[in-house]
């Protein structure tokens, strides 16, 4: 199952694996996640692969390129690491587009230099203008350095602007990555969905399972929040409550179709018209890289897509 990314002839399973993950522990980012043994990385790197999963997702702020170094050490101890692609991203806090330009070789490295598919401005924070952003972006790719250029987190306009600027250097901007799922419909609403269909770019929803929320096991009496979910208001008793039915309803279609409540919250996702959009779940186990690439291969129905939506908030 292999999707187009933008307008480029790259195809991607609908279903890549972010890696925030495999930060060990380091830096501001990193902090959010234990320590995770290489074998058990590559464990679930070469899980990842075997079930259909063709891209990673990393990025510089995860823990300082620790999560670009484990991912890189993993897929070189893994035998089908041929079709593996990457993804990763430059922190543009503080910095200017010259960052953008010496940064990039600096990914390389912490990847082993395996090369670039995506590459990514993190955040619209970046102390140069989109343009020139996009200048240098275009420059990378005129090189060869990098495959494909993307964003994240971008506004509508700031995604046209982006798109704007890299195609006057005739090169496509082939995708922004942003929040989206279940409970945060908010790029529909926006006009950024639309937007990014009308323009041929692919729009990658991190955070598709609200992280964790639409699993469904937060919301019975046996498991509790903990590490930073303690401080998110949407692990509270409150707001569990008011997802309760958009969980039934995941459950009872999860048993329909002889799956996961999350396999179909991450499918309602990557099945959405126009195969414009794809997603990254994460995986700290080999257990769950497997769930999460068997959310592909089938398709929820119209109609049980639209009871998704009529039950699921869309701000």
């Amino acid at each position: 199952m292999r999707y187009r990314l933008g307008e480029s002839e790259t195809m991607l399973s609908p279903i890549g694996m972010g890696t925030w993950q495999f930060s060990q522990g380091q830096g501001l980012a990193g902090k959010f996640w234990p320590n995770l043994p290489p074998s058990l990385i590559q464990a679930i790197v070469g899980c990842a692969l075997d079930y259909g999963i063709n891209w990673f997702d990393t990025a510089e702020i995860y823990g300082k390129g620790q999560s670009e170094e484990a991912l890189a050490t993993a897929l070189d101890a893994t035998a089908n690491n041929r079709q593996a692609l990457i993804a990763t991203k430059w922190w543009p806090v503080f910095r200017s587009s010259h960052s953008l330009r010496q940064n990039a070789g600096e990914r390389l490295r912490h990847l082993h230099h395996r090369p670039i598919t995506l590459y990514q401005i993190h955040q619209p924070y970046a102390r140069s203008s989109i343009a020139s952003q996009m200048r240098v972006m275009a420059e990378l790719l005129d090189q060869g350095v990098i495959a494909h250029a993307g964003v994240s987190n971008f506004s509508l306009a700031q995604m046209v602007e982006a798109h704007r600027a890299l195609k006057s250097h005739g090169h496509p901007l082939v995708s922004n990555q942003v929040r989206y799922h279940l409970l945060d419909r908010r790029i529909e609403q926006n006009g950024l969905l639309s937007a990014a269909k009308d323009l041929g770019i692919t729009i990658i929803a991190y955070s598709p399972l609200a992280q964790g929320l639409l699993t469904g096991r937060f919301h019975d009496d046996h498991t509790r929040p903990s590490g930073v979910r303690r401080l998110d208001p949407r692990f509270g008793p409150g707001h569990l409550r008011r997802t309760k039915p958009l969980i039934d309803l995941l459950n009872h279609l999860g048993k329909r179709y002889q799956v996961t409540p999350a396999q179909v919250a991450l499918n309602w996702i990557i099945t959405t018209p126009g195969r414009c959009l794809m997603a990254i779940p994460g995986a700290t186990h080999p257990r769950q890289a497997q769930a999460n690439a068997e959310a592909m291969g089938w398709s929820l129905s119209a109609s049980d897509r639209e009871a998704l939506c009529e039950m699921a908030p869309s701000r």
